[in-house]
């Protein structure tokens, strides 16, 4: 007769394991299935991101283009594609992959939800700007609709990302920035960056590396083949024409050109006992840093004197509105002044 301590223990050992496994929501089958729920939703709206960049720059989506942006099999993404037109997200014709209204309505909204929350990270985090895009595609399948909207509507309900990519309105409304390539611009003559394009990210580094950001003047003196050389808020700039593609800027007219030669300057270039009036705090800014800079006062038209500098050269200290502020060289080299002479 087997003894009744073992079979009870037996028995609650069993009735754990079931639990542990079958229990409802919270079992390890129930967490499996959510999770391949969640990871085929985000291959899902990835495939709706991908189709409808295609078709906003005319180019037909393929089996091979999505699979490559998915990083997935070619057997795996034609079996999403499948489940995809069954749930009335796409349509496959004679081959042609297209957005059925549901589809495009559903990527506008992720792709809203990302370029919000990249806008969101820019202004009011301190991730840095290489960050912001690998952050925003983990975020933008976790937003609702609802979320967006209390985001949006946080942040001021911005027409465009920190990059200059338009983000789409809850109707679906897009701002298109109006830019041209950077190797389109005539040498020599003005133009005003307004996006930046982050992907790829070993294109879109470069261009981080390069402290590029939109509402920058650009000036380019030299578009060859090998290389295209520009000139921007004083500095030169030398990159090879792929990455200066995914520049895009729109021409200005010569009276509108902020020249870098008319007495502006960054702050760094003050020396003790020198004092300038603040023209602007560079794009490059954002954040809680930009906060703290108009906190202290550093606005248009303020006077700025350069007290004294460590001896190790940095910090500087300055007399900002009648307070000695120290800032290191990063910081001071993000605002632009303009020598008074004094």
């Amino acid at each position: 007769m087997p003894d009744p301590l073992i079979a009870l223990g037996t028995a609650v050992l069993i009735i754990t394991l079931a639990a542990f496994l079958f229990w409802p929501e919270h079992g390890w089958l129930a967490r499996w299935r959510q999770t391949n729920q969640l990871n085929e939703r985000i291959r899902s709206e990835d495939a709706l991101k991908h189709i409808h960049k295609f078709e906003m720059k005319g180019r037909r989506p393929t089996l091979e283009s999505i699979s490559g942006a998915l990083n997935n099999s070619q057997n795996d993404t034609a079996q999403l594609i499948a489940a995809m037109q069954a749930n009335n997200f796409l349509t496959v014709a004679d081959g042609e992959i297209h957005l059925t209204p549901q589809g495009r309505d559903s990527a506008l909204h992720i792709i809203r939800a990302h370029r919000l929350w990249e806008r969101y990270l820019a202004e009011e985090t301190g991730f840095q700007q290489s960050e912001w895009h690998g952050q925003a595609e983990l975020a933008e399948h976790r937003l609702t609709p609802a979320q967006a909207d209390a985001l949006a509507f946080h942040l001021g309900n911005p027409t465009h990302d920190p990059h200059g990519d338009p983000i789409p309105t809850a109707d679906g409304a897009l701002v298109a920035h109006g830019g041209q390539p950077l190797t389109t611009l005539p040498l020599d003559s003005p133009g005003l960056i307004v996006h930046l394009e982050d992907e790829p990210e070993v294109i879109y580094a470069q261009l981080a590396a390069e402290d590029l950001h939109p509402g920058m003047v650009v000036r380019v003196t030299e578009s060859a083949p090998e290389r295209v050389r520009f000139w921007s808020n004083g500095d030169e700039h030398l990159v090879a024409p792929i990455v200066a593609g995914n520049i895009s800027v729109i021409p200005l007219p010569e009276d509108e050109m902020e020249e870098d030669t008319d007495g502006c300057e960054r702050l760094t270039c003050l020396s003790p006992g020198e004092t300038a009036v603040v023209v602007n705090i560079s794009n490059a800014s954002r954040g809680p840093e930009r906060r703290r800079f108009m906190d202290l006062g550093i606005l248009p038209g303020t006077s700025i004197t350069a007290e004294m500098r460590s001896p190790g050269g940095d910090p500087t200290a300055y007399i900002i509105r009648g307070a000695l502020i120290a800032l290191r060289h990063e910081q001071a080299n993000l605002i632009k002044v303009k020598k008074t002479g004094d």
